[in-house]
């Protein structure tokens, strides 16, 4: 199967998260929450070094770099070729992390899958994982979906 065409909402709740499309509007609290939280992120199963197959992110940068990366993520979210979210706590409006869904580039499954949370969230992290798996499963039947680094039931 090819990478799913049909676009993900743009919002979503999944029990205590709600989904956003990743965009500028994050900008602000998406980098206080992970530049508050890097060291965490860093050994979150899909963000260490070997996971990550060189990408070095997250890494220190000023928010108006991190306004850069969110207007990418955005536009790749809006064209369907990749879909970031920003995750926020429900029903308040932290930002406690995000997921990222990204054609698979390894050719071993349709999507890859990587999600982190605030270091504060973080014996959350795998109850974010399994409930993003079982919605996007759901929203694309018979997708593969990677997670690098993450035991997840078959897609």
């Amino acid at each position: 199967m090819s990478w799913p065409v049909n676009a993900l909402p743009r919002c979503h709740v999944l029990g205590a998260f709600r989904l956003e499309a990743l965009g500028p509007v994050h900008n602000e609290r998406d980098h206080a929450a992970w530049m508050g939280s890097i060291e965490h992120i860093r050994a979150t199963p899909g963000f260490t070094t070997p996971a990550a197959n060189g990408d070095t992110w997250p890494y220190p940068m000023d928010t108006e770099a991190n306004l850069g990366d969110l207007t990418k993520h955005l536009a790749e979210f809006d064209a369907g070729e990749a879909f970031a979210f920003s995750v926020l706590a429900h029903p308040s409006n932290e930002i406690i992390g995000c997921v990222y869904l990204d054609p698979d580039m390894t050719g071993a499954a349709d999507v890859e899958a990587r999600s982190w949370t605030v270091a504060s969230w973080g014996d959350r992290d795998g109850e974010l994982a399994s409930a993003v798996h079982a919605w996007v499963s759901e929203q694309w039947p018979g997708t593969t979906m990677r997670w690098p680094e993450r035991s997840m039931p078959a897609s």
